[in-house]
């Protein structure tokens, strides 16, 4: 498992790329994005990055049991 301080600065690099990601293709920003999946995923031992940003997000200090409403099926 990943120092919570990492981890935390992986997500954070991870939304602010997503923001700057409006070109498609082969853009230094694309590729850095791919770079920080990649080390999400290895980071919580997942395959996606989805699953990564849930995984990391209750591995990290202060989460609530409330956080996982998304996987929650109606």
């Amino acid at each position: 498992m990943a120092h919570p301080v990492v981890l935390t600065g992986l997500v954070n690099r991870y939304w602010a790329l997503s923001v700057l990601d409006a070109a498609e293709g082969e853009s230094p920003v694309r590729r850095e994005i791919e770079e920080v999946e990649q080390a999400l995923c290895v980071s919580t031992s997942t395959t996606d990055v989805h699953a990564a940003l849930i995984a990391a997000r209750h591995q990290l200090p202060g989460t609530g049991t409330l956080d996982d409403s998304v996987l929650i099926s109606g």
